[in-house]
């Protein structure tokens, strides 16, 4: 609150003078110690878009937004499934931030924009000013692939990019916040103080701060004699304030063997005694860091031009040079960083300049198997144990193999991811169809559960798949006991090799086609989890068939509606 200054009789100045200097006083040093105005001019429009599959690149979009309040912008932000396609010749300032997913696919809630944008038929974009932030995993081939696409075409319909492209691997702070200064400098509207930093700070355990959670249980879910081994593995949440929600992911911080690093480090052409920097800051010796923080599971290109440049060898040099797309990931399928030092040894300085080649070891996301009203306190994960040999090496997923073999000698660090697109219907009443193959039953059992502890009065409906039923059925006594207690109402099951010929979960739709029609006309949501490339596909097209054969939809009225069910939220799809 301000006050106001009195000018007194004495002063050499009338009462009129008076008056107007004690205003002008008043005023002035009422301003003194608040925040400038961001700028005199106009405010500058900004429309923020995002795709995201499971929630990253809408956690950065409301970043951005706040950041952009902050400062002399007026930012509006949308869901990619629900933004107009017909504003786009009328956009200021596009701004857009996506993942990518499968197959260089673009995230659901992308794919209707992506189709527009990739068509022939957007109009001259002359005037609109546009950047992307590109979010992916640079272990997959595509990487950024769908960014990539929407950045080449704004760009070919006649848009001007204000500001680079950003590719973002897993770990991706440093480049938002490259990116967020590119084009709010770009964009010209002057930042305030608070906007040019992060406004927020992280309290409590998370993925840059993960509980070390001690293992409750964890045991193989297949029986004898399977050709695979899935894993029932529960976690202790007690006291680390962590909550999560059915259809939500766990992320598990993992740790290469000892013996692998023990095998590496006679290797190196250095003193390997000494400490190297650690991803997140700090310095660690060489072996506790190889443990602890490095990738030396996956080879990428990146990693391969790096050591082709040190090791001098002519084949790994035509490689990276010359070789294919194709030939590079069939090169690195299988091989790990210990074949790169056997095979093409490699010179370097120090520990610090080997590390300096080499990924962070990320963490894994695990759909959450549980519900936190059946399970208070603990987080359960399906995992899938990878095991095999290649190039005459035996060989294993680095998360997968930690849980099922070294967890219980040490606390595993893991953090909640929330994933708001694969959630229950709010009206339980609502009829539940869940498609989960294999590891895909994970989440489903979390939905299960939560529908039972809630007493949804609405159906549920699972189809599971997997190899043989003798060794396979994961679950099989909880789901029978579900269908006997009147939770699962439906339950089609699909082993594929009991019987000559393969028959899949897509298979086992087509065959209750009639039915599962009628429960989504009425009203029912459509759920998948597991494989992207394939299962997902073939399911997709399984919905597309029934829709044409019970509903009498053309093959464009059937894209036309199952696109209408995701703008809906009720075809969600947790894929990987």
């Amino acid at each position: 609150m301000s006050s106001q200054i009195v000018i007194p009789e004495s002063a050499p100045f009338n009462a009129e003078q008076r008056a107007w200097l004690s205003d002008f006083l008043s005023k002035t040093l009422a301003g003194v110690g608040a925040a400038p105005t961001a700028n005199n001019g106009p405010a500058v429009p900004a429309t923020i878009l995002w795709g995201s599959q499971t929630g990253n690149s809408e956690g950065i979009a409301k970043k951005l937004l706040k950041a952009l309040k902050a400062g002399n912008y007026e930012p509006e932000m949308f869901d990619m499934a629900a933004y107009d396609h017909s504003r786009l010749p009328k956009e200021k300032n596009l701004l857009i931030i996506t993942s990518t997913y499968g197959d260089g696919e673009p995230p659901d809630n992308a794919a209707d924009l992506h189709e527009h944008i990739m068509g022939d038929s957007v109009p001259n974009l002359e005037g609109v000013n546009f950047s992307v932030l590109a979010l992916g995993d640079s272990e997959y081939p595509d990487f950024c692939q769908c960014a990539i696409e929407f950045d080449e075409k704004l760009e070919a319909h006649g848009a001007t990019r204000i500001f680079k492209r950003i590719d973002c691997d897993v770990d991706y702070d440093d480049e938002f916040a490259e990116w967020k200064s590119g084009i709010m400098d770009a964009m010209g509207g002057a930042a305030t103080a608070t906007s040019t930093a992060e406004v927020e700070t992280e309290d409590g355990y998370s993925k840059k701060n993960p509980f070390p959670s001690p293992l409750i249980k964890t045991y193989d879910l297949n029986g004898e004699g399977s050709q695979r081994e899935t894993y029932h593995v529960e976690l202790s949440l007690d006291g680390s304030g962590l909550e999560y929600e059915a259809g939500d992911a766990l992320g598990v911080c993992s740790h290469n063997p000892a013996s692998a690093i023990d095998e590496i480090l006679p290797l190196l052409p250095f003193n390997t005694k000494e400490e190297v920097p650690l991803p997140g800051g700090g310095e660690a010796p060489l072996r506790e860091a190889l443990i602890t923080s490095y990738d030396i599971r996956s080879l990428n290109k990146k990693l391969l031009d790096a050591w082709a440049e040190r090791s001098g060898s002519p084949f790994l040099r035509a490689l990276v040079e010359g070789g294919s797309k194709e030939e590079i990931e069939d090169f690195c399928w299988g091989r790990e960083l210990i074949d790169l030092i056997n095979d093409h040894p490699a010179d370097f300085a120090d520990g610090e300049e080997f590390v300096g080649v080499l990924k962070k070891l990320q963490p894994r996301l695990y759909s959450i198997a549980s519900s936190p009203k059946a399970h208070p306190g603990e987080v359960h994960l399906t995992v899938a144990i990878v095991r095999y040999n290649s190039h005459g090496r035996d060989r294993g997923g680095v998360c997968s193999t930690y849980l099922a073999d070294r967890v219980g000698d040490v606390a595993s660090g893991v953090f909640v991811h929330h994933n708001k697109a694969f959630r229950l219907p709010e009206d339980t009443a609502k009829d539940v169809i869940m498609v989960g193959p294999g590891t895909g039953i994970a989440p489903f059992r979390a939905f299960l559960e939560e529908r039972e502890a809630t007493k949804a009065p609405g159906r549920n409906w699972l189809f599971f798949g997997n190899p043989h039923r003798a060794t396979d059925y994961i679950y099989e006594d909880e789901l029978t006991g579900m269908q006997e207690r009147g939770v699962l109402n439906e339950l089609s099951l699909a082993f594929s090799r009991d019987q000559e010929k393969k028959i899949y979960v897509q298979d086992k739709m087509i065959e209750s086609g009639a039915e599962l029609w009628a429960w989504l006309q009425g009203g029912g949501h459509f759920y998948v989890c597991g494989d992207a490339s394939r299962m997902a596909k073939d399911v997709d097209a399984a919905l597309h068939t029934i829709a044409q054969e019970h509903g009498g939809l053309s093959a464009e009225e059937a894209t036309a509606y199952f696109s209408g069910l995701k703008k809906e939220k009720r075809y969600a799809r947790d894929v990987y």
